[in-house]
């Protein structure tokens, strides 16, 4: 990887600057919660899909949410050539955050019946979080050494979590409080919620702008240079990949468990508005989700080394298993709340642990690359989920069949991963290293 940003201000990690990276993962959780999972979902299906018959808004909302993953999948490769090789992170940073910012702010003229332009819009705002994401990530090594880079990792999570659930409980008090606060109706309100999330993206993105600039000389290079590059070192991973069999298997479990859950927090909003459960509760659940992630992710990772990470693993996807069933036979708010309860639980703590066991299967000196595929991959896969909701929902016209489906992503990955052998994935890894 070729060095980046060697300005003054970038010379050495330090606090201040570490804080304001964080700043940034506190800026765009808010587009995550808000937009994501709680308020534009529940939107989409009563006010810009209201024209649309029976299932057809939630199945639409699916397929957004499929096309968006694509679009994102496609162009990770390049995102990930120009945030090694170019010089210019902080240009594209700028541009994807602004997209997305930008994207977020104008579903305020989103009205009844524009359900096109929400997906639309949304697809841009996806492109604009992910793509940013990728140089986000990038400037960890920048701004912290290797020994602090763990920490300061894990507390841009924190920061995130935070941040997306202060916005989101700011949204709410503007919905449900929307008269006094002197908005028309709760409609009206709402499309300020959405111009709050670019305003707040937009204006917490600006100390990390401010303080980390791309060098006055840069390496430029043509767009199909960077294509070619991002495209040509992902077909090289596929093949090296398959000198790993053991990391090869838990991937391709991975695959199946991480679109589960990417496709429950991606429909639940939506799945609950549907089955009658009102905005107020189903938005308060999700924040209840948000924090109760916090402190369970710490304490999922404790419970991880007391048991073991595979173990561990098991646990937390058989909850998945079990929310997903009683998901189908939900009918109060109260339910919902459960269930938001359970996700909280085991959300972040699954997410670390699989992430955890890929890193130990994966050779150090490959640790880059591989990451990168694992990112690029599951961006793909996550879009079967979305797309087979939507397609249940369609021929069946119910969003409680839908959910059920998903029930099989959880099954096949736990089966999958009980031919894993983390210990002989390990020894692969090592063996690749003593080579190199």
């Amino acid at each position: 990887m070729e060095k980046a940003m060697h300005n003054d201000s970038i010379r050495r990690p330090n606090d201040n600057l570490s804080r304001k990276w964080m700043m940034y993962d506190w800026a765009n959780s808010g587009f995550s919660t808000t937009m994501m999972a709680a308020v534009l979902p529940i939107f989409y299906l009563s006010v810009a899909g209201a024209h649309l018959e029976g299932a057809q808004a939630s199945g639409y909302w699916a397929y957004t949410q499929t096309i968006a993953m694509l679009i994102v999948a496609i162009c990770a490769p390049v995102s990930g050539a120009i945030a090694d090789l170019s010089q210019r992170k902080m240009t594209f940073l700028r541009t994807f955050a602004w997209a997305g910012a930008t994207a977020s702010a104008l579903m305020m003229f989103a009205g009844e019946g524009d359900w096109l332009y929400v997906s639309a819009l949304y697809v841009i705002a996806i492109l604009g979080f992910s793509g940013g994401n990728t140089f986000y990530d990038s400037l960890l090594p920048d701004i912290a050494s290797p020994e602090q880079r763990d920490d300061v990792s894990a507390k841009g999570y924190m920061f995130g979590y935070i941040g997306g659930g202060i916005l989101l409980a700011i949204n709410i008090v503007m919905m449900e409080m929307w008269e006094p606060l002197g908005f028309a109706n709760k409609l009206v309100a709402t499309q300020f919620v959405f111009l709050s999330v670019g305003i707040w993206w937009f204006v917490f993105s600006l100390p990390l702008f401010r303080a980390m600039r791309d060098p006055k000389q840069v390496v430029k290079r043509p767009l199909p240079y960077y294509a070619k590059y991002g495209f040509t070192r992902v077909f090289q991973t596929v093949r090296k990949v398959k000198q790993y069999p053991e990391l090869l298997k838990y991937m391709v479990a991975f695959w199946f468990f991480n679109d589960g859950i990417s496709t429950i927090i991606g429909m639940s909003a939506i799945y609950g508005a549907e089955i009658g459960i009102q905005t107020t509760h189903l938005i308060v659940a999700l924040l209840i989700t948000q924090f109760v992630g916090i402190p369970f992710t710490f304490l999922f990772g404790k419970f991880a080394h007391r048991i073991g990470s595979k173990r561990s693993l098991y646990v937390s996807l058989s909850i998945y298993a079990v929310i997903v069933c009683v998901g189908y036979f939900m009918e109060t708010a109260l339910h919902f709340y459960i269930l938001a309860f359970m996700v909280g639980i085991v959300q972040g703590g699954s997410q670390a642990v699989a992430r955890s066991i890929y890193s130990q299967m994966v050779p150090r000196s490959r640790a880059a690359e591989f990451f990168g595929f694992l990112s690029l991959s599951s961006k793909m896969s996550a879009a079967v989920g979305p797309a087979v909701f939507g397609t249940v929902s369609l021929l069946t016209g119910s969003t409680r069949v839908a959910i059920l489906s998903i029930l099989a992503f959880f099954i096949i990955g736990i089966v999958l991963l009980t031919f894993v052998n983390i210990e002989k994935g390990k020894r692969e890894a090592e063996l690749e290293d003593t080579r190199g």
